[in-house]
């Protein structure tokens, strides 16, 4: 560099890219791209190695690591980090508000704020004159271990506090002056892992032949406990504050007065956090969360609901563990131990083989869980389980359950290795494994268990909607010889339904209504039905807009098909493939044949929306995702899972991530789910 800047010019470009990173982490709304910041960051880099005399602890430079620590020095704390009284179900929080009205009379009954409830790490961090001097993890409450410098590289973490906080207003009515952070105080809050972000850290561990990282939390722990800071720098750690050690020493009046200056200081605060007047609101945002849980960008384990006013929470007192103006309402468990008890191979419609775990029965995602899915052979091998093995399992909402992998302390001995086998474990047939495929797969179309897959798949809600064609009727079906094409349903009558296990009058004649009632179906329906390959109901929607006929789709040339929006070579070779196989053709011949008549609505699409791209993220309320999607095809327009160059508008529902960020990056217009129902003329019902 010419020549040497003054302090004052430096500081001033330090707190430019303070400033944007508190509109980044804390206010969700960047107003430079990465490239500027990141050119702006390298220029106080460059001045700092140049003139380490203008480098100081709070620089935002520090957030690229220090030297390595031999290890971690103990930190004790005057007001500990209490740990919350713990409720499961909505008859325990309210035995707590009935406690609290007890203890502080009807200031307990109600005015609350509840927050979504982190799984991540709780850490304290402590500032004298607005600048970060210790950072520490809770330990035991009274005593953590000192990581300041791993918390130094964690972006959204302030090193240097933003002056003033306010105006709020104080009890609802009258605006209280600006203040300044205290001269000396603690914030606590939680370190964590995106959702996203951990699954890129996966991917590239994956990529270098690395064992994956078990869940966000324990990544999250592992990653702010790292001897050297510039591990942690390189993990995309986030953090949320929520508390202080000393509440008046703030002169705040209210836990959401507090979120309020600690987002003015420039603190990021979990934006779903709300305040609830009553009981019943703390009830409606639980259930909110709860049905959100598995949309968030971030993993939480359940709410944690509190006495707002500060005054009421001291009137309250703590326990010697936990205050009694606070509780975490806990969601069911995500994840649970439990043991291998066998290893069996499942075929599907595909003829691909799964290998299934067969568990001690465990309580997990709101369900009782005994089998859970293992992938691929590849995956039993990476994870390396075994019969006999102490595995965790997850289940996160209707996700199938999966083995996240062994408890090795927890072995016994070394149980033998599992072997995918060599031939179908139904028919017998020697299994193939095509090349770059991880699925090993049965090439005998005739195999019961493919069969009775295809008709499960045939007759799904998405697909022809047969109600009462359950997996335990089709494999009857297939069994004794009745059924061996999804043509064939419609042949059976009343009678012979009645004949099968378990099968009433009423039942069997309700299904033959199903089977009947089906002929009459959607192009988009019965594309589905059919099952080919990487064909799900979104990409079979769109082969219903483009094709007049299922005729029409069959005789379309690859290029064709390929040019689609939504569809690509990939999925245009199998669907050529598939068209042209002799079998497949005879399949939709006989369906015909039967009486079923796919119907397009070619009418109802307009070019409202021609060359235009949409990407949905978020949480929709009024609208599923495929709904919306829907309402794009039909005024010519695609729907795309990713933002790209070519994504012209993102709608942006609640919890967005990744996808608006880069949206941003990208400079794509987005609009929220409101603006986009008037795109459609669709009214917004709970405006």
């Amino acid at each position: 560099m010419a020549r040497k800047p003054s302090v004052a010019e430096v500081d001033a470009l330090r707190r430019e890219i303070e400033l944007h990173n508190h509109r980044y982490y804390v206010l969700d709304d960047p107003i430079i791209a990465d490239g500027e910041y990141d050119e702006k960051m390298r220029r106080l880099e460059q001045i700092e190695a140049t003139w380490p005399d203008l480098r100081t602890p709070a620089s935002p430079t520090q957030k690229v690591g220090a030297a390595p620590a031999k290890g971690f020095a103990a930190v004790t704390r005057t007001r500990p980090m209490l740990s919350l009284e713990n409720a499961m179900s909505r008859e325990e929080i309210e035995d707590w508000r009935e406690r609290l009205v007890r203890a502080v009379g009807d200031d307990g009954a109600g005015d609350f704020v509840c927050e979504p409830k982190m799984d991540g790490v709780a850490i304290e961090l402590v500032y004298e004159n607005g600048v970060l001097m210790q950072a520490s993890t809770r330990g035991d409450g009274s005593t953590g271990e000192d990581v300041t410098e791993n918390a130094r590289t964690i972006r959204p973490v302030p090193l240097r506090l933003r002056a003033t906080a306010g105006p709020w207003e104080k009890n609802g009515k009258v605006p209280e002056p600006s203040m300044r952070p205290p001269a000396r105080f603690a914030v606590r809050g939680e370190v964590f892992l995106g959702v996203d972000d951990f699954a890129e850290l996966n991917r590239a561990r994956l990529e270098h032949g690395e064992k994956l990282y078990v869940n966000p939390r324990n990544t999250a722990a592992g990653s702010l406990k790292q001897l050297d800071p510039a591990i942690t720098a390189s993990r995309p750690l986030r953090f949320y504050a929520y508390a202080v050690d000393d509440p008046a020493a703030t002169g705040a009046n209210s836990q959401w007065e507090l979120l309020e200056a600690l987002r003015a200081w420039g603190f990021p605060t979990n934006p779903e956090s709300a305040r609830c007047a009553t009981l019943d609101d703390v009830f409606a945002f639980h259930a909110c969360i709860s049905e959100r849980r598995d949309t968030l960008p971030y993993e939480i384990d359940g709410v944690v609901v509190k006495v707002n006013r500060f005054a009421v929470q001291v009137n309250a007192g703590e326990r010697s563990r936990s205050p009694r103006w606070a509780i975490a309402w806990k969601f069911p468990p995500q994840e649970a131990s439990t043991r291998v008890l066998g290893i069996e191979i499942q075929v599907g419609r595909t003829g691909a083989l799964t290998p299934v775990a067969r568990l001690e029965p465990v309580y997990v995602g709101g369900v009782t869980v005994a089998n859970a899915t293992l992938h691929n052979a590849d995956e039993v091998e990476r994870k390396d389980v075994r019969v006999g093995d102490r595995v965790w399992v997850r289940r996160a909402g209707d996700v199938i359950p999966e083995v996240i992998g062994p408890i090795l302390d927890a072995r016994d001995g070394e149980p033998p290795r599992f072997v995918m086998p060599a031939k179908c474990p139904v028919c017998g047939t020697p299994v193939v494994r095509e090349p770059g495929e991880a699925v090993t797969r049965c090439p005998n179309a005739t195999c019961p268990a493919q069969v009775t897959g295809r008709l499960l798949h045939f007759a799904s809600r998405g697909a022809m909607d047969i109600e009462g064609l359950g997996e335990k009727v089709a494999a009857q079906l297939v069994a004794i010889g009745r059924v061996r094409t999804p043509a064939d349903l419609y042949g059976l009558t009343r009678n012979e339904l009645i004949k099968l296990e378990r099968m009433g009058e009423k039942s069997a004649g309700n299904l033959a209504e199903a089977i009947a009632g089906s002929r009459a179906t959607t192009l988009a329906r019965f594309v589905y039905a059919l099952g080919i390959r990487n064909v799900g109901e979104t990409v079979a929607a769109v082969l219903a807009e483009r094709f007049s006929s299922i005729d029409a789709l069959l005789e379309a040339p690859e290029a064709d098909l390929a040019a689609i929006g939504g569809v690509g070579p990939v999925i245009a070779r199998e669907i050529h493939a598939w068209a042209k196989h002799p079998s497949h053709r005879r399949l939709v011949r006989a369906l015909l044949e039967a009486g079923v008549r796919p119907e397009t609505a070619q009418s109802e699409l307009s070019d409202e929306f021609a060359g235009e791209t949409f990407v949905f993220t978020g949480m929709l309320t009024r609208l599923s995702r495929d709904e919306a999607a829907a309402e794009v095809r039909k005024r010519g327009g695609r729907s795309a899972s990713s933002v790209s160059g070519k994504t012209t508008l993102v709608v942006a529902g609640q919890g967005a991530g990744s996808k608006l960020k880069k949206a941003r990056d990208l400079g794509v217009r987005i609009i929220d789910e409101k603006a986009f129902l008037a795109m459609i003329d669709r009214p917004d019902t709970a405006a």
